[in-house]
């Protein structure tokens, strides 16, 4: 991650934490409140708007901080994949810091050039018996 992202992710965690402690604090005195209020008086335990809303926009931040560092997004088809690793090659997979992403394979089709042919077993059947019966004379 960039130090913008983790800057950004940061601000987001601390603003969330802020949001989490203003709601636990506010449960502690609502009950509170609830313990030693008269009979017909009942305390206001719902949390306040501002708490929730503070706790939304810590949730976009750090999910903004998130995104904002994560890799680039690697094409779902093997076809597009395949002929972008066939245009560059090993640089069209680096990172930022200039090196190969840890996550590179190399080629998705290479099992496909390594393969063995396919196995003819009636022809194998036929020189088996052709061996056999040459061997048996």
């Amino acid at each position: 991650m960039t130090w913008i992202s983790q800057s950004v992710t940061v601000v987001g965690l601390i603003i969330l934490t802020h949001a989490c402690y203003s709601a636990q604090e506010h449960a502690a005195l609502s009950a509170a409140l609830a313990k030693h209020a008269l009979s017909h008086q009942q305390a206001n335990s719902s949390l306040p708007i501002d708490i929730s809303i503070e706790a939304i926009i810590a949730t976009f931040i750090v999910c903004t901080g998130l995104v904002l560092g994560s890799q680039a997004l690697r094409p779902i088809q093997w076809n597009v994949w395949g002929g972008k690793l066939e245009r560059e090659g090993d640089t069209g997979f680096l990172d930022g810091s200039g090196e190969v992403d840890k996550d590179f394979r190399g080629s998705p089709f290479i099992f496909l050039q390594s393969r063995p042919g396919f196995t003819n077993i009636r022809k194998q059947r036929r020189e088996f018996t052709a061996w056999v019966k040459a061997d048996a004379n």
